[in-house]
């Protein structure tokens, strides 16, 4: 008796044979068995390769395989399919796996035009890494500049390697650019250093000189003497920082100790030249007086003996020395306003300057108004409006020209 179903059959004897494309195959044996239990074995193992080739197909067409791998597995899939002891349509697994070829097909070129565009990607980000790096390299920003091109580095080393001939070339160029910046660097902070060692040892000799005129006691050159060390200090530059706070300090305690004591000494000074404040002060009352300033010569009269006894009462504290001198020297300035006024208002040429004028300016107003009436005698329009318009300037003229020679009377 035999047990048949479409994709294969159990002859009488046992044996199992699967239908395939080329004709019946002999998969396998069942004797003295039951024949449906062998059909359901061997049907079995189809639903299980069934299952095998259904997830190999989910994960290629889903890309969870490389290509490569996908291939190699689709292969040795192909071969247990080819030779299995199973019944089942074989033919449609293997037809089910060779369709995959196309999609692989697909996949690879997928994978060829991301990994081009990979490769186009890092190749752009690695020359704006260089462009940047020799942006870098030609300036003079040492400590920003050395920073950024570690970060450079560090995005150079997170991009993909390219092809040798594209990035052997962009790499020799991004490492000559970090080679010369890190030499200029350093030659740059080598000259800084000599200068700042050079700062140092003009420093120190500031530093001698203030140390020995910290002591002095002759006020007025030795404070000139210590603004041109601090104008010195000032040109010397930077020393090396740990020398710098260090000489600054002390320099500053020179400067200190000289100018606490003057400013000790001074205070005594002004402590006996109030008396002298209070006395110019007095003066100084009786000069205010005088103004405003009405007769010249008596107000310079009453000044004078003011003026001698001003100068005779000496120095006062430094703080009031220019309030009370600007105010006497008001005084005076009012004074000499007055008596320029008096001399102006009587100076004899200058009366007979301005009487000339004022006499010039009539006789010329005479001529003028003659010729005027002769103009209006011949009709002449034009001749008329010039005489007038020069009659109208000479006449604002005449006025002013009269004040002026009042003021003398």
């Amino acid at each position: 008796m035999t047990t048949e179903n479409p994709w294969g059959r159990v002859d009488s004897d046992g044996t199992v044979y699967v239908k395939t494309r080329d004709g019946e195959r002999a998969v396998g044996q069942w004797p003295d068995g039951d024949p449906a239990e062998a059909m359901a074995l061997f049907t079995r193992r189809y639903e299980g390769l069934r299952v095998e080739v259904e997830l190999l197909d989910k994960r290629v067409r889903g890309g969870s395989l490389s290509p490569e791998q996908a291939e190699s597995t689709i292969k040795m899939v192909r071969e247990t399919v080819a030779t299995a002891a199973a019944v089942g349509d074989l033919d449609g697994l293997l037809d089910q796996l060779d369709a995959l070829g196309p999609a692989l097909a697909e996949q690879r070129e997928q994978r060829k035009a991301a990994k081009a565009e990979r490769s186009a990607h890092a190749k752009s980000a690695k020359e704006h890494i260089v462009g940047e790096a020799e942006r870098i390299a030609a300036g003079t920003d040492w400590r920003g500049g050395a920073d950024k091109l570690r970060a450079l580095l560090d995005e150079w080393k997170a991009l993909p390697r390219l092809d040798k001939a594209t990035d052997d070339p962009l790499w020799h160029r991004f490492s000559s650019a970090r080679t010369s910046f890190t030499r200029k660097r350093k030659q740059q902070f080598a000259e800084l250093n000599e200068q700042r060692q050079a700062a140092k040892h003009v420093k120190q000799k500031l530093l001698d000189e203030a140390e020995r005129l910290a002591k002095s006691t002759d006020w007025g050159p030795t404070s000139r003497a210590f603004r041109d060390l601090m104008q010195q200090w000032k040109a010397a530059g930077p020393a090396p920082r740990s020398d710098e706070e260090r000489l600054w300090k002390a320099f500053r305690a020179a400067q200190d100790t000289f100018f606490g004591a003057r400013d000790e000494a001074n205070a005594e000074l002004d402590k006996e030249y109030e008396a002298n404040a209070e006395v110019k002060r007095a003066i100084l009352d009786e000069a205010e007086k005088l103004l405003p300033v009405d007769d010249a010569a008596a107000a310079r009269s009453a000044f004078r003996p003011l003026s001698e006894r001003w100068d005779a009462a000496g120095k006062v504290p430094r703080s009031q020395m220019r309030d009370l001198e600007g105010r006497m020297r008001a005084v005076d300035t009012a004074i000499r306003e007055a008596e320029d006024t008096h001399w102006q208002r009587t100076n004899p040429e200058a009366r007979a300057r301005a009487a000339d004028t004022v006499a010039q300016l009539e006789s010329l107003l005479t001529d003028l108004r003659a010729q005027l009436d002769k103009a209006k005698s011949a009709g002449n329009d034009k001749k008329v409006r010039e005489a007038e318009q020069a009659i109208e300037a000479r006449e604002a003229w005449l006025v002013e020209a009269r004040k002026a020679l009042a003021d003398f009377s």
